[in-house]
């Protein structure tokens, strides 16, 4: 372990408990940044979709350009800051990522031009990019090994909680006093718990407070395992490209979150109709939230222990037939039973790509690898709605486009299997580069 540098102490660490290992509030601390961050940008977007279509007579092929600049720009975002994040620490980006986040919220609902809508949704993007996916996911995988997995299931469960949360209120909201009052309540929301989080509670590095991964006696070392020794490991990006354990991922992923955000997306317009109101559709986001985090927190209490490529293979080909069961069974109360099975799939799609990445290329420069992966991730989930509000105008319903994206996170189970780790590095050689890291990421993260 790496003798600390001179480091900011939060004011959390000074109050809580020091009995509770802090990696604990690290991981509750995210699922609070989490929650506002992509419930209001992830969960927000479909209740948006269909208030935007009815104020300004825009068609959902426009609309749906909205939510595909969002996706594709956050994850080019996350592409440029992973490298820096793992020099220097993401608090600087997270700060100014969660300010612009809110303010570009508020004003969703104040654009009266498709232009001006667009513009506001590349900021968004901008922002979502700097505040959540990579960074939050590179501060718990500096905080935790022998127990990522369940540390990054209750992170992550601030995301589905903004949508058990936050997509009702924006629909209500919506419903009391349109998108002029929905959205300058849900950004300064943002803006409200999401600053003092980064300042007051986040620290990057375990290493930054003279701790160990994990809170164990008896830290791992690159020297305890093969396995171990891949988390010291350095990679450069180019380095990773030439492996198959990255382009398994990077595809796999591109293709399932073209097809989940596709879904999602549209789920309230589609199920409108079946359900008779928008409210209540909305609510099925509600519910598809919820059996996100029922299943991960499950799945976070045994991941650790198992082949993680083979449980992605799982929630992917659940998920695929959860979709075409509810496009193919006109039933109310089918519906929401599948509604909360596809549920289950797919916080935990978020959380193994995460895993994946951790466990295959460590976490020394998880933020640079991550940030690769996020982006065929994010670019995936912008062309799902619009591939799908594309489809739906052609062919006049939802049919065919949701069948289609059943038959793509089928093939992504496929190339999932592929993802296994590259052979170990020298563990003395690791130690010496890993060392060598995390010195270095001490001392320009206090600069």
């Amino acid at each position: 372990m790496v003798e600390a540098a001179k480091h900011r102490v939060p004011p959390a660490a000074r109050i809580l408990p020091g009995s509770i290992f802090y990696g604990w509030y690290i991981a509750v601390a995210c699922a609070l940044l989490m929650l506002v961050g992509v419930g209001v940008g992830y969960y927000g977007l479909p209740v948006f979709l269909g208030a935007l279509e009815d104020k300004h007579g825009w068609s959902n092929t426009q609309v749906s350009v909205a939510p595909a600049i969002y996706f594709t720009v956050s994850g080019l975002t996350a592409v440029v800051v992973g490298p820096m994040i793992d020099r220097r620490g993401p608090l600087g980006f997270m700060t100014v990522g969660m300010v612009l986040n809110g303010v570009s919220a508020t004003f969703i609902g104040l654009v009266n031009q498709l232009w001006l809508l667009y513009l506001v949704y590349f900021v968004f993007a901008v922002a979502f990019g700097m505040s959540a996916g990579v960074a939050v996911n590179a501060i718990m995988t500096r905080w935790f090994v022998r127990r990522r997995a369940l540390a990054m299931s209750v992170s992550s469960t601030g995301v589905s909680l903004g949508g058990v949360i936050l997509a009702p209120v924006a629909s209500r909201l919506i419903d009391v006093g349109g998108l002029e009052l929905a959205t300058p309540v849900l950004g300064g929301l943002v803006l409200v718990v999401g600053l003092p989080v980064v300042l007051g509670v986040i620290v990057f590095d375990p290493a930054h407070m003279n701790l160990p991964p994990d809170g164990d006696p008896t830290p791992i070392t690159p020297n305890t395992t093969p396995a171990a020794a891949n988390q010291y490991r350095t990679w450069k990006r180019k380095e990773a490209m030439r492996t198959v354990g990255f382009w398994a991922i990077f595809i796999a992923f591109l293709l399932v979150l073209v097809a989940q955000t596709g879904y999602i997306i549209h789920q309230v317009s589609f199920l409108e109709d079946r359900l008779g109101s928008r409210s209540e559709a909305a609510f099925t986001l509600s519910v598809t939230a919820l059996g996100s985090i029922l299943a991960r927190l499950v799945v976070g209490i045994f991941a650790d222990g198992i082949d993680k490529r083979l449980l992605t293979f799982g929630l992917f080909v659940v998920q695929a037939t959860a979709i075409l069961l509810i496009v193919y069974i006109d039933n109310v109360l089918s519906t929401w039973v599948l509604t909360l099975i596809f549920g289950f799939t797919i916080g935990n799609v978020y959380m193994m790509q995460s895993l994946l990445v951790g466990e295959i290329f460590g976490m020394l420069s998880f933020g640079s690898i991550f940030g690769l992966i996020s982006m065929a991730g994010q670019v995936g989930s912008g062309l799902g709605p619009i591939g799908v509000g594309f489809l739906h105008d052609q062919t006049d319903g939802y049919t065919i486009p949701f069948t289609v994206t059943a038959a793509v996170t089928y093939a992504a189970a496929l190339a999932i299997l592929f993802a296994r780790p590259s052979r170990a590095p020298n563990p003395e050689d690791s130690s010496e580069t890993g060392a060598r890291t995390m010195a270095t990421v001490s001392v320009d993260a206090g600069s």
